[in-house]
């Protein structure tokens, strides 16, 4: 690792160490994994990594957060949540995100107090500040703890020093959760959020790493990356008739390719 990067890992290790307990709001991505990574390096078994299991976590993420987990060596606690539970998160307005994350800190906050966590800590960089993020207003309401950004570390510099630390997802694509893929104003069903699912691991099943489905009532909009736009239009009438099977009339593969909008 070279010097910089690790002057700020050892900044989050020290920080981590000077807080005695820690509470990881662990998702299984690269961002939040780092954070478990480096709390464990600091603090062994008084950090504990806390995975909300909702209806927007595809059940493919749900196995590889495990998964990577176990490979960081944190204990883990899987504990069952609902974002549907949520009247303002259903409606799916354009700060969804706050009402999840307002969510997620009142299932995280009691685990912390009765555990005796000094604090819970997150995956937010530097990188994610550039965006309009309701969810991450929620989490500072609630005053969750932003090591990355403390660390000035941008999301470039995190796989930089997951990489270094030997992390076998480090390169993991960015994934955001199902109900992303749903445009705003379109009220979010377990239904229509099984639908995308299914979508999404036909395509990861055949070898898309960095895959959305955008849902659009009986439309289906595919993005994958733009290096692999030229397969999946071969593919384009086998992928025309799985996705009809799960209830979409009109499948378009988007020509831009992947765009991070979640």
């Amino acid at each position: 690792m070279d010097a910089g990067l690790q002057l700020r890992y050892d900044k989050i290790r020290t920080e981590a160490a000077s807080k005695g307990r820690v509470l990881v709001a662990y998702s299984g991505g690269v961002d939040s994994g780092l954070v478990a990574r480096i709390v464990f390096d600091a603090i062994g078994s008084r950090a504990l990594a806390v995975l909300a299991d909702s209806e927007s976590l595809a059940r493919r993420e749900l196995e590889e957060a495990k998964a990577n987990a176990a490979e960081i060596g944190i204990p883990l606690r899987v504990v069952e949540t609902s974002e549907l539970a949520s009247p303002q998160y259903r409606r799916n307005p354009t700060n969804r995100c706050f009402f999840c994350r307002e969510g997620l800190a009142d299932e995280l906050a009691p685990i912390a107090r009765k555990g005796g966590f000094a604090v819970i800590a997150d995956g937010v960089n530097v990188s994610d500040l550039g965006d309009v993020r309701p969810g991450i207003r929620a989490m500072d309401a609630a005053g969750f703890w932003h090591p990355l950004v403390d660390a000035s570390l941008q999301k470039a510099d995190v796989r930089a020093v997951a990489r270094e630390l030997g992390l076998s997802f480090w390169d993991k694509p960015s994934n955001a959760c199902l109900s992303s893929r749903i445009p705003h104003g379109t009220p979010i069903t377990v239904e229509l959020l099984r639908q995308v699912e299914l979508a999404e691991d036909w395509l990861r099943s055949r070898g898309f790493r960095q895959v959305r489905v955008r849902h659009h009532g009986a439309s289906a909009r595919i993005e994958v990356l733009r290096e692999d736009i030229p397969r999946l239009m071969s593919m384009e009438p086998q992928l025309a008739l799985a996705l009809r099977s799960m209830g979409y009339l009109e499948t378009i593969i988007d020509p831009n390719g992947y765009r991070s909008m979640g």
